[in-house]
Formats: C-alpha cells, structure tokens, sequence
C-alpha cells in the first residue's frame, strides 16, 4: 500500500489558548510532530489541512449554536491560522486550506495554492491508504476520514493523535468511524 499522513488542522486556534480551542490540542500538536519525525519513512506522502476563513458566511456567529455557527475561528493570515508551532518541520508534501468561504469540516474539501483538491493530490501520488490524526476528532478528523473511506481509501485514524471537542461527541465519532469501515487504532498499534 501506498500510504499518506494527513495532519488535519493542528492550529493554534483549535488550542489552549486559541478562539476555539480543544482540551489537550497543545499536547496531540506536540504528539503528532514526534510521531511524523519518527516515523516520515512509513508514508509516501504527508498531508496538512488547515481551517482558512476569510468570510465563511453563517459557519462565524456572535451567538454560536456550537453545531453549525461557531465564533470566529482559523482567521486567514493570522498566526492562529498558521500550523501550529509544534509542527515547524514537519516540511508536509502537501499542503491544503479549506473553508474560505463557507463551512468545511473535510480536509477533502480543501485545496492547495495551485486550486488542486486533496483527493487529486492523494490520487497523483498513487495514495491508496491514509492514517488520519490531528484537530478535532469529532469534527474535522471526522469528516476528513469518512471522505477518504468513501473514496475508496483504506483508512485509519490514529486515536492518540487526536482529541474530540468533548469525550461524549468523541465517543459518537468513533462509533460513526468504525460503522463506515474507518480503522480506529493507537499510533503505537
């Protein structure tokens, strides 16, 4: 198999002490960099995605309902919307951003600078298998493994890269995952 990493929106908005942030987001930033150093020669390709609002419509609210509207987040340019420090060098072979616009949970809904969506990118590469880590697991690393599964990639989330918004949402993520064939394991597995 021909395997891609995809490192989905490990910002600094998604972490203590960002806009909208994810309890132990520092801590799985620091895990995923230590996991990609050690282990870069087991994919042949590792993947970035990052939240980049510019203007994404009813996803921003002043009054959020935290199930549609969130307050302002991944703001395009600020450092907050940056990778998060932690992964300084990790050096990914691709890079997307997504939901400059409109909502976007799925890394596949993103594109590169060049306008290419990841799931082109992923397909030129030959990826046939992806492991999907990152920020959060009931959101976005959600979304982002049940596209690639429905594109006919084999998919693992790696549970210890990852932390959901709240271990009740988490919970229903990883049933969700495991009901569409995504594979949940440890990194260590």
């Amino acid at each position: 198999m021909t395997r891609a990493l995809i490192v989905v929106d490990v910002q600094p908005t998604f972490c203590e002490g960002g806009e909208l942030p994810v309890a132990g987001g520092n801590a799985v930033a620091d895990a995923v960099a230590a996991y990609a150093a050690a282990h870069r020669d087991r994919y042949a390709l590792v993947a970035t995605t990052q939240d980049w609002h510019v203007d994404p419509g009813d996803h921003f609210s002043d009054h959020p309902d935290f199930v549609d509207s969130w307050p302002p987040h991944g703001l395009a340019g600020t450092p907050n919307a940056d990778l998060h420090p932690a992964l300084a060098d990790l050096a990914p072979d691709v890079s997307v951003r997504k939901g400059q616009h409109a909502a976007a949970y799925s890394g596949f809904e993103g594109t590169d600078d060049a306008g290419h969506p990841l799931a082109d990118l992923l397909q030129e590469a030959g990826v046939d298998a992806v492991d999907v880590v990152g920020l959060a697991e009931s959101h976005c690393v959600r979304a982002t493994a049940l596209d690639a599964q429905r594109l006919g990639l084999a998919t693992r989330v790696l549970t210890d890269l990852t932390a959901p918004v709240s271990a009740e949402l988490g919970a229903a993520a990883r049933s969700e995952l495991a009901a569409h064939g995504v594979a949940l394991v440890r990194s260590d597995d």
